[in-house]
């Protein structure tokens, strides 16, 4: 096929960071006016490439050809102006100022008086207006971004992405936070870019979202490109074989704990802020693995970071092991043996300045504080090399900065650091979001496997297939209400979303 059928080419692309070849002789075409989905375990290298087409990282080796022309991004302001630009899987805004200043950041409408110019806030203003309004969007202008939910935000870097009127567009896992109304408004914004002749690069690890969507699937495993395949021939069971490199007949383990007596229960929890959860009751088993299901505004997390004491409740009250337990904030919920894996990686979880080590050991240095007061290295080295192997982590070593793992080892170092605080009852708030299949079958073996060791289990899930793959029961919350219990092993998604949609 000639150059001219092709908007983008990647060729030949290598990058090596100390330690890990993260791309190897990389080279895959784009189409104009296509989806092209990208997808690979965690690790494959599939952000890595995105970055350096997006002028992040700057290649070893190869080529990018944008148009017919070779190009060389220094920075991602290059790229953008060239028109690529890239909607990427960790959300960052700047949370302490308005929609519309996140929106043109950098790219204010400005006026001038004399040899001075100003921003014009008022034609920003219109400017946002209108590009909501072209795409369906309800997100205020002037509201701190702070105040969002995830989906907004994630709706957000969709419309600032749109608004550059590129060639390219990529879209690293962009329904990640989105409910199933907000993906299907994502998907109908795709379908009207590919008519106006832009591409599409989409990252997902969701198979059937890129069944639905996609045109062409190019697979990546172990920084090499491992094919190209027209997406109406592929099924599930194949791109799992390919991304994988064997067959993946189980999603989910096989389920070996067997829940025991009442350890923990929550009795008539209300939240302190009036429009979050109220009146929450539910037990918990030993070795139990309770999940909590409910579409976005359901105060699933809000409910969980209470019962942690980051949020202040109103009334109610927490037993554990039959006796009242106070807890008013996460100093104290450690003191009870409890411990959080926040559904925010990049916001509440990682350090990514510091080492694998520095944030594994970050939730119990004092246990490894000497009569001194110096660390004890030693030990400390010697837990962190002990859960690196226990939880299988893709690292060159545990002085490599966390921010270069990709997303599911970031997430087993975080799983490491609170397990290493020796909990009983351990809550999980999306613990696979924007996680590859191979590494999320890892996870769900994890948890499994602790709570076989006698933990207790309290995990968040907006994915309905990982709720009835792991959970003994659900209990499900609809607008800060309980709305029901199911039995992990006998509901059904039409079971669930029923009761996440009982509003009254």
């Amino acid at each position: 096929m000639e150059n001219g059928n092709y908007v983008l080419q990647i060729q030949n692309l290598s990058k090596t960071f100390p330690g890990v070849k993260a791309l190897d002789d990389v080279s895959i075409t784009i189409k104009p006016g296509t989806v092209h989905a990208l997808m690979g375990e965690n690790g494959a290298g599939k952000s890595t490439l995105m970055k350096c087409l997006f002028g992040i990282y700057q290649p070893d080796e190869g080529q990018v050809i944008l148009d017919g022309k070779e190009v060389k991004f220094a920075n991602s302001r290059q790229a953008l102006k060239a028109g690529i630009s890239m909607i990427h899987q960790e959300l960052l805004p700047i949370p302490y100022r308005n929609v519309m200043e996140n929106l043109w950041l950098g790219r204010f409408p400005q006026f001038s008086v004399g040899p001075f110019k100003f921003v014009d806030y008022k034609k920003t203003l219109n400017d946002t207006e209108a590009l909501f309004r072209d795409l369906n969007m309800d997100i205020p202008p002037k509201v701190w971004v702070r105040e969002l939910s995830v989906s907004k935000v994630q709706s957000l870097e969709i419309a600032k992405a749109v608004s550059y009127k590129s060639k390219v567009i990529i879209m690293d896992e962009p329904t990640s936070s989105l409910t199933e109304h907000e993906v299907a408004h994502l998907f109908g914004i795709i379908r009207r870019l590919k008519s106006e002749g832009v591409a599409i690069i989409y990252i997902s690890h969701k198979i059937e979202e890129i069944l639905n969507i996609a045109d062409e699937v190019s697979i990546m495993r172990d920084g090499k490109h491992v094919g190209t395949y027209n997406a109406k021939e592929l099924t599930t069971d194949q791109i799992i074989k390919y991304m994988v490199g064997r067959d993946l007949t189980h999603r989910f383990p096989d389920k070996a704990n067997v829940p025991g007596d009442v350890v923990f229960s929550v009795k008539g929890l209300s939240s302190a802020k009036p429009s979050s959860f109220k009146n929450v009751s539910f037990d918990l088993r030993r070795g139990e693995i309770l999940g909590i299901g409910g579409l976005v505004g359901a105060q699933r997390t809000e409910l969980v970071e209470s019962i942690f004491g980051l949020r202040p409740v109103a009334e109610g009250e927490i037993l554990i092991g039959g006796k009242k337990a106070v807890i008013k904030s996460p100093p104290e919920a450690k003191a009870r043996r409890l411990a959080l894996v926040t559904e925010e990686r990049r916001v509440t979880g990682v350090i990514p300045m510091r080492s694998v080590k520095d944030n594994m050991l970050l939730a119990n240095l004092k246990k490894y504080v000497g009569p001194l007061g110096l660390i004890n290295e030693i030990q400390g080295e010697k837990d962190v090399q002990d859960n690196i192997k226990t939880l299988r982590v893709k690292t060159p070593g545990s002085k490599t900065f966390i921010r270069d793992l990709s997303g599911g080892n970031q997430q087993k170092v975080l799983f490491a650091r609170w397990l290493l605080t020796q909990p009983d009852i351990l809550i999980l708030d999306e613990p696979t979001r924007g996680i590859d299949v191979g590494t999320k079958y890892e996870i769900y073996s994890i948890i499994i496997d602790l709570a076989k060791q006698g933990k207790s289990i309290i995990m968040i899930s907006s994915e309905m297939p990982e709720l009835l793959g792991i959970s003994d029961r659900i209990m499900v919350m609809c607008a800060g209400k309980v709305t029901g219990f199911l039995d992990g092993q006998k509901t059904s998604q039409e079971e669930i979303m029923r009761l996440a949609a009982k509003f009254d």
